[in-house]
This record gives structure tokens, sequence and C-alpha cells, in this order.
């Protein structure tokens, strides 16, 4: 090509890169909607629904994180448990997702469900009026932020060197994100149990259809798995 042949076209800049996307992978719902059960607490965090049926589909997977066994499934499930670290820089979830203390923090020694090896590897930005001082377990840092979700998204997003930002949940802080109109890329899958209550991530996954593309693909494990991304 001559040096004169690219005149005039686009030059890619740092500005010009793909957008961190604002992603939501792996949240599981019952099959009417909720993606908890009523009643957490430090012994239930899903309240009362049952997470080893809730999330049976992951946890059968060859590479669900802590696996000590051999064996576990392959194909799509196990994808989808695969990719759930891939380009993530960031995550973000709710202070329900982080504990069940409610209010002003009682307890600043109680660190989360994770023991002292989170499984999320990265900067974690936990949605609260009650903010309390950041702390780093192995490589993940903890910060409690009292914003709306477009200042919590910016600041995860500056956080995650580039990469795409987790939503993490639970069901509520998702639904403050979409109704914002920030959510990119959703992956749901719908177990086959139902809760009757709890934390609803919606009535029907049709409730996106204005907003989203969808497809949805069933699994030999039970689940069915809904992809959702803007239209």
């Amino acid at each position: 090509m001559s040096p004169g042949a690219g005149a005039g076209l686009p030059v890619d800049t740092e500005e010009d890169s793909v957008a961190q996307l604002l992603r939501v992978q792996n949240f599981t719902v019952s099959r009417d909607g909720y993606g908890a059960g009523k009643g957490q607490s430090l012994e239930r965090p899903f309240g009362h629904a049952d997470p080893r049926e809730l999330m049976a589909w992951a946890l059968a997977t060859a590479s669900f994180p802590g696996r000590t066994g051999p064996g576990g499934s392959r194909g799509l499930d196990d994808y989808f448990t695969r990719d759930f670290a891939h380009g993530i820089g960031a995550e973000i979830m709710g202070r329900n997702k982080f504990g069940p203390q409610r209010g002003p923090w009682q307890d600043h020694e109680w660190r989360g469900w994770w023991g002292e090896e989170p499984p999320f590897h990265t900067p974690v930005f936990v949605m609260t009026h009650h903010v309390r001082p950041s702390f780093t377990l192995s490589d993940t840092t903890f910060s409690f932020v009292d914003a709306d979700p477009a200042t919590v998204l910016e600041q995860a997003r500056a956080a995650a060197g580039g990469l795409d930002v987790r939503l993490g949940g639970g069901a509520s802080v998702v639904r403050q994100f979409l109704d914002a109109d920030l959510v990119d890329t959703l992956h749901v899958a719908v177990a086959p149990v139902e809760l009757g209550a709890g934390s609803r991530l919606w009535t029907s996954p049709d409730e996106l259809l204005d907003r989203f593309h969808r497809e949805v693909v069933p699994s030999p494990s039970g689940v069915t798995h809904h992809l959702f991304w803007r239209r």
C-alpha cells in the first residue's frame, strides 16, 4: 500500500477501542424467576432456597471452582462455568450477596461467605447505604460504595484495567442496572425448581425483549440458558 493509500481513513486510538461491557454471567433463577429465597441468614445465604438444587447445573461441571474429586460434566454447562472469569476485570454486587447483615455494620471482622480465597480475583464493588473500609483477601479487594448504578459502574470500569465488568447480583441489583439501561449482555440459567417467594429477577424473561435480543438454549442438565444482548 502506498503512503497515501490510507489517507482519510480513521485511525484506531485508545478511545476507539471496544467498550467495556457490563455482563451478567451464570446468574441462576428458579422457574418462577427468583434468584434467592426469603429469610436469608448467615447459615442460609439463599434463604429458604437450596443452592444445591438451584445451582446443580454448575456444581456438576468439571470446571466448577473448588472441585476436589474427579469427573464432572463437560459440554454446554461446563462451557459457561469455565467462561465465568474470562475477560472480567471487576465485579459489582449488592450488599445482600456480600452478607446477611442489614443496616449499619455491626461486625467488621466478618468479611463475606468465601473465606480467605474469594472466587472473584478482581476488585469487587459492594453497593450499600452503609459504607465501611475496604479490605483485601488474597487477590480480591472489596470496596463499599453508596452511589447510583451509573456511578458505581464508572468506578468499576476504572478499576477493571480495560476488561469487562461483571454484575454479580443479587436479583434486585441486576434489576436496578437493567432499569438504568446499563447492562450490555446477560446469561441467565433458569433452573427447574420453583421458590414461590424471595428476591425476584423477573416474572417472565419476555419482559426484556423490548431492549434485548435473546437466544434460548436448553441443557441436558435440565436448566435452560437464556442469552441476552442489546438491540
